[in-house]
């Protein structure tokens, strides 16, 4: 897998209460209010961002660290249910905010995403995998293997779009995937279905070939999305490693053909670009075909997907991004900013006392800790 960080982000202040109470409050939403001696899953918080907080803190406690209450008051610059990876940015945020307050910043990177993930997996109810939370905690563009989820294997990497020319710019279709957990879900679950027939638990255990040998009995026992999906997975394990070998040999203009290559086989393939249940709406895909009358104006443009509804990403000639227009809506205002590639989350100490009058408490020391997203 490669994934990247860019320059959007969730922000916080936040301070020790000394309770065993962990009070969030974030811009434009009701505060969460999170008792620590109830340590397990909530039915009515599912999908909640309190799920997620008392998921983190949960694991935390788990794994031996004195936890107990804090407030903290976060915003963002990422739009909820985007695509952007608003809850993996804001479960790494939260695991900043304990590794540094009660932990003595033991947890890596590495290991926060992971925590992230059991929150979003065990507590908010979504069987999502790795990769979003890796992007966020690590930041900058990294080459990912997970043939052993516990131990990954990270290769950091560097890419630097401005430098090569191009913008990095984000595009919001105005769809909203924040209620897509099932369809998110049968993606993992239909490829498990494909590798049950060959006695294994994961694709990655079945050999390409034996696949492809397979297909005609495979669409009738699995169905013939399940299939398609299948041959995503192998084409895009492929892909990253050419992708991976483009960066390094610092070849822009290959890096950005293959990356078109996986929206296209997003598209098509693993069909991940609107809600199945609901045809009638596809922002995403209409965002894909306004894309094809950019070409004449935006030469060696390349663009990527981000799963069922909310955002496409593409790479644009800097010269060219200000001839660029959306194509039958209107767009959000951040549609054309051009983004950049950060360092991992960070969490630093030294902050004005100013920042730190947060619901008419009593000034305190406070520790901004910000997540960047993928």
């Amino acid at each position: 897998m490669l994934a990247a960080g860019v320059s959007l982000d969730v922000i916080a202040a936040a301070a020790p209460n000394g309770t065993n109470l962990i009070r969030v409050k974030s811009e434009g939403y009701p505060e969460d209010l999170i008792d620590l001696s109830q340590r397990i899953p909530m039915p009515e918080e599912t999908n909640t961002a309190a799920a997620l907080i008392r998921g983190v803190a949960a694991r935390f406690i788990q794994l031996g660290y004195p936890v107990s209450g804090f407030d903290a008051y976060t915003t963002s610059s990422v739009l909820k249910g985007s695509g952007l990876s608003s809850s993996a940015a804001f479960e790494v945020l939260l695991g900043n905010i304990i590794n540094a307050f009660f932990a003595d910043g033991a947890e890596t990177p590495v290991s926060i995403a992971q925590i992230g993930q059991y929150a979003e997996n065990v507590f908010f109810g979504k069987p999502c995998g790795l990769m979003d939370q890796m992007a966020c905690s690590l930041g900058n563009v990294a080459s990912i293997d997970f043939a052993d989820p516990d131990n990954p294997g990270i290769r950091q990497m560097s890419l630097d779009l401005q430098k090569a020319g191009y913008a990095l710019c984000i595009i919001d279709s105005g769809g909203d995937h924040a209620d897509l957990t099932a369809c998110y879900a049968a993606v993992p679950a239909e490829m498990r279905s494909i590798a049950r027939q060959f006695g294994k638990q994961v694709l990655r255990q079945v050999p390409q070939a034996e696949f492809e040998a397979a297909i005609p009995a495979l669409r009738k026992a699995c169905g013939d999305r399940a299939v398609l999906r299948a041959m995503h997975f192998y084409g895009e394990n492929a892909r990253v490693m050419e992708q991976t070998a483009a960066l390094e040999q610092g070849n822009i203009l290959r890096f950005l053909s293959l990356v078109t290559e996986s929206g296209r086989s997003s598209e098509t393939l693993l069909q991940n670009i609107f809600d199945c249940r609901n045809p009638r709406q596809q922002p995403i895909s209409m965002a894909l075909a306004s894309r094809s009358a950019w070409r004449w104006r935006c030469v060696d443009s390349c663009c990527t997907v981000k799963a069922h509804a909310g955002s496409t990403v593409a790479a644009l000639p800097a010269q060219s991004r200000h001839l660029c227009r959306w194509i039958g809506s209107a767009p959000s205002a951040a549609v054309w900013k051009p983004y950049w590639v950060p360092a991992h989350a960070t969490c630093c100490k030294f902050v004005p006392q100013e920042a730190c009058n947060w619901n008419n408490t009593t000034e305190r020391s406070a520790v901004p800790c910000a997540a960047m997203k993928p």
